[in-house]
């Protein structure tokens, strides 16, 4: 079985000086391997292409038969290392707590245990007419949630 860490240095080695990153790598019995990259400014085909052919020139048919498959994260796929929150600093994304609370707001910070997010609330104080917006930060661990996803809006 082709192993995981081979196709880890290759991928690093190709992706090093570029503002691409991997994000993972699985390999599956029969050795069907996929692999999965992101980049600050998008990943188009022939980044795939480039780096498919760059694994599969360290690789031998003859030695053991796989299947490559390399393509970027989707635009809905949650997010699955620190490095794809530093990418949405900013944006709006939706995080599902492993409590089962799902929140949504702007990504403000991110380091390598965690991540704060900044969600706008309508409240009402006391003596008001009108509801006002309050922004509050709440802060997680990366352990501490489910997914996060960066959130699409048709406005």
């Amino acid at each position: 079985m082709i192993e995981k860490d081979f196709i880890r240095d290759i991928t690093d080695k190709h992706l090093e000086g570029t503002t691409m990153f991997l994000v993972d790598i699985t390999v599956r019995p029969g050795n069907s391997i996929v692999v999965e990259v992101d980049s600050d400014e998008g990943v188009s085909i022939d980044d795939c292409i480039t780096l498919s052919r760059e694994i599969e020139s360290h690789l031998d048919r003859d030695t053991e038969d796989f299947e490559l498959e390399v393509g970027s994260v989707g635009l809905t796929s949650p997010f699955r290392i620190p490095r794809q929150y530093k990418k949405n600093l900013g944006n709006e994304v939706e995080v599902l707590t492993k409590k089962g609370q799902k929140l949504s707001g702007i990504l403000k910070s991110c380091d390598d245990d965690g991540f704060t997010l900044t969600v706008t609330k309508m409240v009402k104080p006391e003596g008001a007419k009108k509801k006002v917006a309050v922004n509050e930060d709440f802060s997680f661990g990366y352990q501490d949630v489910k997914h996060t996803k960066y959130l699409i809006r048709f406005k």
